[in-house]
This record gives C-alpha cells, structure tokens and sequence, in this order.
C-alpha cells in the first residue's frame, strides 16, 4: 500500500512524476475524456490563465460516505465551517481526474501540516453507483491522500444533490469539466476556478480566504 506522497521515500521522484503529469497537460488546451475540448460550451478556454467567478452555490446537508466506509454528513461534518477546496472526479477516470488529483496532490504537500487545520481539500465522487468508498480509498492511496483530504461518495440521490448544489452536476461525467470550487463555509463565499490551474493558484486562492478571515477577525477585536 502507498504511504503518504510527502512521506515516502520515493516522494521526490513521485512529485516529479506528477509534475511532469501536469505540464503536458497545461502545455495545450484542457481536453475532455474523449480528447476532444472538455465541456466547451460550459467553460472557458484553459490556455492562458484560469478564469475564477464568483458564485453561488446550494449546500445539501444530505449523508454521505467517506473513503473508510463511514457515514458523514456533507454540510454539518464535511464542509462545517471550513475553508475547502473541492474537486469532481471519478475513479474510472483515466485523463482529465487523474490531472485535477495530481493538482490536489501538490496542494497537499505545499499546505502540509496547515491542511486539516487551516484549510481541507475535499473529492466527490461524480459516479457514486461505481465509487464504492474501497474504489475511492484506492484512488485516494494513489495521489498520497492525508489528513485534511476528504474523499466522498455515497448513494447516488444524494451526491447528486451535492453537485448540483454546487454547480458540478452533469449527466454525462464523461463530459464533466475540470473544475475546483474553493470557499469559505462559515462566509459562504466562493469562487470556481476552471480548467487546469496550477497547484499554486489553488493554495494562492486557500490562502486569500484565510487572509479575509483573519481580517475579520482583527476587525471584530479591534472594533472597527
């Protein structure tokens, strides 16, 4: 079984595996599954900058299960009052999730001890009939998902409430886009960032809204 990505002894060669991973793939446009361009009418373009909108989103509060098997509410327990990332992804996947997991992955060792305190990355499954928590587990595993990673799956109505909730349902997964929402529970501020952004602009973003946190929280003790 792997062991953490950042706590492996091969975790150099790994982490340049994953690099190299998403250096072809933002050397072009973001490609669907079918290799053609992923979501084109949905999304914008991916060759130049990611495009980040603020949006609103609808968190069910419905149960759903983690990667070990154990039921968690989505709203109260996964999201709660947390700064999160999210992404959508599906373990038969074979190019456009294991790009989005490897970005996550880097997150992962970039936050390191802050992820599971500060900040929490979460993966929904988007085929929850397929992703048993032992499918996801294994797919968690694989990108050296720690602490502060959650990965979620669960009957298919409910999950199905969740993305729509969030802007990430499609009937079709194959054609999903690749897409991360990042936000801040308590506030219930978002942003979704689209395509194949850098694992850079994903902690750069975490890092904004735990900056606008704490300035509140400044705020609030000084009086202003």
């Amino acid at each position: 079984m792997l062991r953490g990505l950042y706590g492996h002894p091969c975790a150099a060669l790994r982490s340049l595996a994953l690099g190299g991973m998403l250096a072809t793939v933002l050397a072009g446009q973001a490609l669907g599954h079918d290799g053609t361009n992923h979501g084109s009418q949905a999304q914008p373009a991916t060759t130049s900058a990611p495009v980040a909108a603020d949006v609103k989103v609808t968190i069910a509060d419905v149960g759903l299960v983690d990667r070990d098997g154990r039921a968690i509410r989505f709203k109260t327990e996964a999201l709660a009052d947390r700064i999160v990332a999210i992404d959508f992804v599906y373990t038969s996947c074979t190019t456009v999730c294991p790009v989005i997991s490897s970005i996550f992955a880097q997150v992962h060792g970039t936050l390191q001890d802050r992820l599971g305190r500060d900040a929490w990355l979460l993966s929904v499954s988007i085929d929850p009939t397929r992703d048993t928590p032992g499918r996801i587990a294994d797919m968690a595993r694989k990108f050296g998902a720690g602490p502060g990673w959650l990965w979620l799956t669960g009957a298919k109505a409910e999950v199905d409430q969740v993305l729509v909730g969030l802007g990430a349902y499609t009937p079709d997964i194959a054609s999903h886009p690749p897409m991360i929402l990042i936000g801040d529970a308590a506030s219930d501020k978002w942003i979704r960032l689209y395509g194949f952004v850098s694992p850079d602009e994903v902690t750069a973003r975490i890092d904004d809204f735990l900056a606008a946190r704490g300035k509140k929280q400044t705020s609030k003790k000084t009086g202003d």
